[in-house]
């Protein structure tokens, strides 16, 4: 029995180390900050200094090197995996997914960096080094940061900068957002609310939702789930959704382009329109605009019919396109439709 406590006294000190939070400060106005796997929450701050805050996890969490310096010009953070195949589970993550990592222990920069690059395999089963950072990243106003994360659950809010975000496989949630955003997700689905200033948003699978964003222009692509949106007013919004469909709502923007492979289209204007071009593979177009609209209007279906609350005034009008003018005719509408029906409304 002697033996049996003197061993759990020898371990308890070697875990408690391991969920000890540690402190690193990062000075510098461009800040990037690698990590492959645990929960990644960035709020705003103050101060001169951007810091973050690490708390290991899992039983080989001693095994993990917090490394500091420049990289690529920028004050940066990596964690350091000393294997390529890691196990990490958590209650909003479960799956598998594999990362080009350097020796440095960079990822995600578009293929820049070190030349000696391997595959990590990040996975909820199986075996691997058991361990994980969670890091809280703490950042004043005006910062550049670069926030390369590989697999775990990410929310940023309240900062006021320019973010250029890259999540492998993760649920991402940003908020009360200021400034510009960048942000590439390869699995997870995302969502993006009270944000204002430029946004452009890329995600592999699982969906957007976006909520109140302003001020900028808008640009998205979503290869595969849905795109929901609603209290959008920027200057121009553009999306090319692959699969899942489109509904926006309370929608304010001059030029907005949508290209989408399958699933209904659903928009509402409800300011005056410059340019407004939509595509749609399979599925209807519903367009709701405001009863004062102005516009050339050009209408193409493959099958379908075409749908109109406005008066137009035609130079073409055939069983599956019309083409002609909405009041004095000054912004111009193409919708072009492969299947499904067209429908032009007021709101």
């Amino acid at each position: 029995m002697r033996s049996s406590i003197a061993m759990f006294a020898l371990l308890v000190p070697s875990l408690v180390v391991a969920q000890q939070t540690e402190r690193v400060n990062l000075d510098g106005r461009e800040v990037a900050i690698y990590n492959l796997a645990g929960r990644l929450k960035v709020d705003g701050g103050s101060g001169d200094r951007v810091v973050v805050e690490v708390t290991r996890g899992g039983k080989d969490a001693g095994r993990l090197e917090l490394r500091t310096g420049q990289v690529r010009g920028r004050t940066a953070l990596r964690v350091i995996y000393p294997s390529d195949r890691i196990y990490y589970a958590d209650a909003n993550w479960n799956g598998r997914t594999s990362l080009t990592v350097g020796d440095d222990g960079t990822f995600g920069d578009d293929g820049r960096g070190r030349n000696d690059r391997s595959r990590v395999d990040v996975s909820s089963r199986g075996d691997g080094l058991d361990a994980h950072a969670d890091l809280h990243v703490i950042v004043p106003p005006g910062k550049t940061l670069y926030l390369r994360q590989g697999v775990g659950e990410t929310t940023i809010d309240n900062v006021d900068g320019t973010l250029n975000v890259d999540v492998s496989s993760s649920h991402t949630r940003v908020s009360r957002g200021r400034g510009s955003l960048k942000l590439d997700t390869g699995s997870g689905g995302v969502e993006v609310s009270d944000f204002t200033g430029d946004l452009v948003l890329d995600s592999g699978s699982g969906g957007a939702t976006i909520d109140g964003v302003r001020g900028g222009t808008l640009t998205m692509d979503i290869g595969s789930g849905s795109l929901r949106g609603r209290s959008i007013d920027v200057t121009a919004l553009s999306a090319d959704v692959g699969s899942g469909g489109v509904r926006l709502s309370n929608i304010k923007a001059p030029r907005l382009h949508l290209d989408a492979g399958s699933g209904s289209t659903e928009v509402e204007l409800l300011s005056q329109v410059e340019d407004v071009a939509i595509e749609a593979g399979s599925g209807g177009v519903t367009l709701r605009l405001p009863a004062s609209l102005s516009a050339s209007v050009d209408v193409e279906t493959g099958s379908g019919g075409i749908e109109t609350d406005f008066e137009v005034k035609m130079s073409r009008v055939e069983r599956r396109a019309l083409r002609g003018t909405i009041g004095a005719g000054k912004g111009r509408i193409r919708i072009e439709s492969g299947s499904g029906s067209v429908r032009l409304l007021k709101n």
